[in-house]
C-alpha cells in the first residue's frame, strides 16, 4: 500500500512489508522480532503537525485543551514532536515567558536541540499548517487512538520476550502481561472528567427509577432487612463481613452467593475465592444446603434414600449456575486482580466472595502484618472500583470479642485483626454474631439465634437485624421482621 509520509498509517509502510521467516516460531534461534511483519506503527503526521501548530498559533485555549486529552509525550509518533510538545508544556508550566514560536524556539536553542526538530522554520511551518483550531479535541482523540495501539505493541513485543524465557515462571509472565494490557484499557477509560452538569439529569432519573422499583440499587443479598438498609451489593463497593472463628461466616457468603447465582428471575455470575476450603468442599457445600440434607447424614449412612430426588434436583438446579470457584491458598493481590480481571472478561462476572482478608499476602516483602492487610484491603476496593463490581470479603476478627460478657458482647470495628484500614477502606462493613455453643448437636429442623449486625454504612444506614442459622444443614434465614430494637439505626 502507498502512502505519503503525512498520512495516517495502520497498515503496511511504504515499499512492502516483510513476511516472517519461514521457521518463526518454529526453532530456537526464532526471535519475537522475526514473528512480527515490518511495518510503520500506526501514526498521523499530519495531525500531530496540526495539533502542536494549534498549540501555538492559540496557546490560551489550545494548550489546556490538548492537555485534558493527554499529557504525555508518546503520543506523538515523531520524536521532534515530542519534544516541542515537551518544552510547550513545560513554558506553560513556568508561566515566565509566553508560549509562543520564538519562545519555544528560544527553550530549544538554551537545550541545544533546537536543529534537531527542524529550527525556526519548521516551528513557523507548524503555525502555517492550521488555518482553524476547531477540530482540535478531534485531533487529539486520533492521536491518542494510535498512541494506544502502538502501547499494545510494545505490551504484546514485550510479552513475547517474556515468553522466551525458559526460566520463566508461567503463571507469573502471564499475570504480568495481562495487568499490562489491563494498564493501557485502564488509562482509557479514566482519563476523562465529567461536569456534573452532565451527570445531575442522568441521576435524577436513576433515583426515580429506583424510587419506582424500575431500577435495582446494588444485588440483591436475599436477605431483605440487609437489602433494605445497605441497598444491596452495589459496583464498585467493598463488603465487609466479619466475625470469629466457627460462627458461620463462610457459610452466610456461601448462601448470598446462592441467593444470587440461582435466583430464579435474574441469576448472576458470580466467583469465589476461597483461601480456607477446597472447592470439592464448597461444591459440597452448597449441595447439601440446596438440597436441604445435611452432609452429615452421608457419614454416618442415615440418608434415607426417598430425599435422593431432592438432591438430584438439587444438582440440576446447581449445574445451571454461573458459580467459578477459585481455590488457590495464600493468594496474592496481584494473582487476584489478574484472575479476577480474565473472569469479568470472558465470564461476566458480577460479584466476587473472597474467604477470607487475612489469608491473603501482599504481593513483595512488607515491613509488618499491619501494613501488609493495609496493602491487601486497599488492593481490594481499588479492584471493586476497577472492575466496577461489589466484592463480598470475609475477615476475621481478634480474641477481644471472646473477653466481653453480658448485652454488650458484641462485635464492633475495632475488633477487626490486624489492621483499621479495613474499617476505612469498606463502604460496608458487618458482623456476624451468635452463641456458638448452641449449635452443637442441632438438628436439621434446629435453628439458633444469630445476628448480622451493618456496624460501618458509608452511603446508608446501620442496624442489628435478626437470623436464624441451621448448623445441620450451614443455611442462614431471615428471621422475623425487625422489632424495633433492630430496626436500622440513622446513620449519625
Amino acid at each position: 500500500m502507498a502512502e505519503s509520509a503525512d498520512t495516517a498509517v495502520s497498515g503496511v509502510s511504504a515499499g512492502s512489508a516483510k513476511t516472517a521467516p519461514q521457521n518463526a516460531g518454529t526453532g530456537r534461534d526464532a526471535r519475537p522480532a522475526d514473528l512480527l511483519p515490518d511495518r510503520a506503527r500506526p501514526h498521523a503526521v499530519r495531525m500531530e503537525k496540526a495539533v502542536l501548530g494549534a498549540m501555538l498559533k492559540e496557546p490560551e485555549s489550545c494548550i489546556d485543551l490538548a492537555v485534558e486529552q493527554f499529557n504525555r509525550t508518546d503520543v506523538f509518533y515523531m520524536p521532534a514532536h515530542r519534544e516541542i510538545y515537551r518544552v510547550i508544556l513545560a513554558l506553560q508550566q513556568s508561566k515566565d515567558r509566553a508560549v509562543d514560536v520564538l519562545t519555544v524556539a528560544q527553550r530549544l536553542r538554551e537545550e541545544d536541540k533546537l536543529e534537531a526538530v527542524g529550527g525556526e522554520i519548521y516551528l513557523a511551518e507548524l503555525m502555517d499548517c492550521v488555518a482553524t483550531t476547531v477540530n482540535l479535541e478531534s485531533w487529539c482523540q486520533t492521536l491518542l487512538k494510535y498512541a494506544t495501539l502502538r502501547r499494545m505493541i510494545d505490551v504484546c513485543s514485550d510479552g513475547l520476550m517474556k515468553c522466551y524465557d525458559a526460566d520463566a515462571d508461567a503463571s507469573r509472565v502471564v499475570e504480568e502481561i495481562e495487568s499490562d494490557i489491563y494498564n493501557v484499557r485502564g488509562e482509557e477509560a479514566s482519563r476523562s472528567i465529567v461536569s456534573i452538569t452532565e451527570l445531575v439529569a442522568d441521576q435524577f432519573d436513576e433515583l426515580m427509577k429506583i424510587l419506582n422499583g424500575e431500577h435495582e440499587v446494588g444485588i440483591p443479598t436475599g436477605f431483605a432487612p440487609i437489602d433494605d438498609c445497605t441497598g444491596g451489593l452495589k459496583p464498585g463497593e467493598m463488603f465487609v463481613l466479619a466475625a470469629r472463628p466457627s460462627i458461620g461466616k463462610t457459610s452466610l457468603a456461601l448462601n448470598v452467593l446462592r441467593n444470587i447465582a440461582m435466583n430464579r428471575e435474574k441469576p448472576r455470575p458470580v466467583a469465589f475465592f476461597s483461601l480456607e476450603m477446597t472447592a470439592e468442599q464448597i461444591a459440597r457445600r452448597i449441595l447439601c444446603t440446596e438440597s436441604g440434607i445435611p452432609e452429615s447424614v452421608f457419614w454416618n449412612r442415615s440418608f434415607q434414600y426417598s430425599d435422593l430426588s431432592r438432591m438430584t434436583g438439587a444438582v440440576d438446579a446447581i449445574r445451571k449456575a454461573s458459580i467459578y470457584i477459585d481455590p488457590t491458598g495464600g493468594l496474592t493481590i496481584a494473582e487476584l486482580r489478574a484472575k479476577a480481571r480474565r473472569l469479568k472478561a470472558q465470564k461476566k462476572i458480577e460479584l466476587i466472595v473472597i474467604d477470607y482478608l487475612q489469608l491473603m499476602h501482599a504481593d513483595g516483602r512488607v515491613e509488618s502484618r499491619q501494613q501488609e492487610v493495609a496493602e491487601i484491603s486497599g488492593g481490594i476496593k481499588k479492584l471493586a472500583k476497577d472492575l466496577n463490581i461489589p466484592i463480598l470479603v470475609l475477615a476475621q476478627l481478634n480474641r477481644e470479642i471472646d473477653k466481653m460478657t453480658g448485652a454488650n458482647a458484641r462485635p464492633k470495628l475495632a475488633h477487626l485483626r490486624e489492621s483499621g484500614t479495613i474499617e476505612q477502606d469498606a463502604d460496608i462493613v458487618s458482623f456476624l454474631h451468635r452463641n456458638r455453643e448452641e449449635s452443637k448437636g442441632a438438628q436439621a429442623s434446629t435453628s439458633v439465634e444469630a445476628e448480622w449486625i451493618i456496624e460501618k454504612n458509608r452511603n446508608g444506614r446501620t442496624g442489628n437485624f435478626k437470623l436464624l442459622f441451621y448448623p445441620a444443614r450451614m443455611e442462614f434465614l431471615p428471621a422475623a421482621p425487625c422489632s424495633e430494637e433492630f430496626a436500622p439505626q440513622a446513620k449519625s
